[in-house]
């Protein structure tokens, strides 16, 4: 988080409801030593984890199974020059478990995009911060420029 720059931090608990009022964020990961950025949906589990499902074969598979990822995802409202982000930053691990994986077919996200074999990926929420500028004002009063 920058201090300073106008926008109310968004505490954990507040972090985390905003999460699971959105469906879709982006993942970030490196992709051959370059950062690299995906949009995809996602469900907020109840522990505040971020849960992805995508194909088994994926290169998305591949680059963030047992690495630490950021996952992002915001709301906007450009005329009324307002809105949120909130980072969840964490290990992302493919779910194993043969009995989880089938409840999580049962309950989990749905792919925008079904594939034959599918799998659930899981980020731990090991760092969560949020912030927030509410109706083009920053934190400070300041009238932010049309």
């Amino acid at each position: 988080m920058y201090r300073n720059d106008g926008f109310r931090e968004l505490h954990r608990r507040e972090s985390l409801r905003r999460l699971a009022g959105v469906t879709v964020g982006r993942i970030v990961h490196t992709r051959d030593a370059l950062p690299a950025v995906l949009p995809v949906n996602y469900l907020l589990e109840d522990n505040g984890a971020v849960l992805l499902r995508t194909s088994a074969s994926s290169e998305l598979v591949r680059a963030v199974d047992g690495a630490v990822v950021a996952f992002e995802a915001d709301e906007v409202d450009t005329a009324a020059h307002s809105g949120w982000s909130v980072v969840v930053t964490g290990l992302a691990s493919v779910v194993t478990d043969p009995d989880e994986h089938e409840r999580l077919v049962r309950t989990g996200p749905r792919s925008w995009v079904p594939w034959p074999v599918e799998v659930f990926v899981r980020i731990q929420p090991e760092l969560v911060t949020g912030r927030e500028l509410v109706g083009g004002r920053t934190l400070y009063g300041v009238n932010l420029p049309s």
